[in-house]
Parts: C-alpha cells; sequence; structure tokens
C-alpha cells in the first residue's frame, strides 16, 4: 500500500509584517492571501532551497509520526513584493526569493520550550531524540530549541539545519551510516529514556512508501538551481530517498549512540 502525497497549499503572500532577526536565515512573518499569518522561509537566504527542503521533509516526517508541527504552504512571492521596502538587506532577500518559498503556520502567543519549566513524557521526548538522530538535525539544543509550547501541547519547528549531507552529495552512503555525536547536545536528551520503544514504534511508521510520498511534494524549483551539482531533479529525489531509506536500515547506530550518550544522565 503506497502512502499518500502530502497536499500542501499553495498561497500568495501580500503584505510583510516583520523579520524574524534571531534566525541567521532572516525569515519572516507575512500575510498571505488566505487571511493568516505565516512564518516564512525565504530561498533566497544564505542556505537557498537546500534549507527549505530540509524543513520541508523534517516536518512532514514528524507530522506522519504524529508529533505536532504547524502546517506548512507553498508561499508564492509575486516579482513586485519588497519593491517598496526600505531595507536593503531584505530587498535584496525578497528580489532572490521570487517564487515559492516555505511558509510555516504562525503559532500567536506560542513561547519558547523550556525543559526546566515543561517535563515529557519519555516516549515523547524519545521518539523527538531519535527522530533528531535520523534526520541529522544539529538545531534542537538548549540554546536553540526549536520547539514551542502552544495550547498546552508542543510543537517542533525548523528542521532547516537537518539532513546536511546535502550540502556535499558526493558521500551520501557513507553519510546515512554515520552515528550522530551531536544528539549528545539535544536538549530533550536527559528525558530521552524510552529510545529502544521508540525506534521500534518508528520504524514501523516511516516505511519507504512515505519517504517516497515527502519527497514527492518537493517543489521541483526548489531542486533546479546551481546549488546542486547532480544533474537532474530525478537524481536529487533518488539521494534524498535512498540517503533516508539507507539510514533506517542501519538504525541502530544513530540509536546506539543516543544510549551511549545518555548514559551520563543515569
Amino acid at each position: 500500500m503506497s502512502a499518500i502525497k502530502p497536499e500542501i497549499r499553495t498561497v500568495q503572500v501580500i503584505r510583510y509584517v516583520t523579520p524574524l532577526r534571531e534566525g541567521g536565515s532572516l525569515p519572516a512573518i507575512a500575510e498571505a492571501d488566505d487571511g493568516f499569518l505565516y512564518v516564512v522561509k525565504f530561498r533566497g537566504a544564505g542556505q537557498g532551497s537546500k534549507a527549505l527542503i530540509a524543513d520541508f521533509i523534517g516536518g512532514e516526517i514528524a507530522r506522519a509520526i504524529g508529533l505536532k508541527v504547524p502546517e506548512m504552504v507553498f508561499a508564492e512571492l509575486d516579482e513586485a513584493f519588497g519593491r517598496t521596502e526600505p531595507d536593503e538587506e531584505i530587498q535584496d532577500l525578497l528580489r532572490g526569493s521570487v517564487g515559492l518559498n516555505l511558509g510555516v503556520h504562525y503559532l500567536s502567543g506560542a513561547i519558547t520550550y523550556d525543559p526546566a519549566v515543561t517535563k515529557l513524557s519519555p516516549l515523547l521526548a524519545s521518539k523527538i531524540v531519535w527522530l533528531d538522530a535520523f534526520l541529522m538535525n544539529v538545531d534542537r539544543t538548549a540554546k536553540n530549541t526549536n520547539m514551542l509550547s502552544w495550547r498546552n501541547e508542543l510543537w517542533l519547528i525548523d528542521h532547516g539545519a537537518a539532513l546536511y549531507f546535502h550540502h556535499t552529495w558526493h558521500n551520501w552512503k557513507e553519510q546515512s551510516e554515520k552515528a550522530f555525536v551531536q544528539i549528545k547536545d539535544h536538549v530533550l536528551l536527559p528525558q530521552a529514556t524510552q529510545i529502544q520503544q521508540a525506534n521500534d514504534e518508528l520504524l514501523k511508521l516511516i516505511t519507504p512508501e512515505l519517504i517516497k510520498s515527502i519527497i514527492a511534494a518537493v517543489p521541483d524549483a526548489w531542486l533546479n538551481n546551481s546549488e546542486n551539482s547532480l544533474e537532474n531533479k530525478e537524481d536529487i529525489r533518488n539521494t534524498y530517498f535512498n540517503f533516508l531509506t539507507n539510514r533506517l536500515k542501519h538504525a541502530v547506530i544513530f540509536v546506539n549512540e543516543i544510549q551511549d550518550a545518555g548514559k551520563k544522565f543515569i
């Protein structure tokens, strides 16, 4: 049985509200033509469309395994948008981001997750830690949790620093079979005491069909650019698929790394 391709809406950005300068890629809160506010990640930012691809793939996998992720949309930016922006840095960013960008539903009133205030169930913490080791996501530390508390629930945001193998491509197989030593800095590692149960459950949910369906939803425009050394879009999609499915086959490597790193908290 094949997984269903995620249905991602496309919206038109109509108003730039405010930049979020705490992010190195300068995302912004913007209003779309559906009346909602989104945090928009721009393809013209420093890491280019690869950060959008990692964020999209990581977020949709997280959603598929039952974790809470704000709705993601494809945010269309018109060529005329931003011409009146007085800030030259922002104007250059918008000019380089014409076309499809990534919008993440803005959770108004959400606060940054604080592990000293809110404790998670061991299984939930373990699933998040497992997911970040699988995706090789370096950006869920105490300094930058990339998690929000909203309406008494935990929401995951920003997987743009994951899948960093795609900045080189040539050694994807070697990278897919590596332990993820950065997991020792994960903000939830002290609470992640049910890694084996999380592993058993998630390996059943993250199927090759699911991975293929999510990768198929990545816009061609994000793949077709000078940042990629691979020859064509099909090669790029296949490489993402092969990396992720091979990493699943070798999950014991990063699971052992998580368990070893967690021993210091016992």
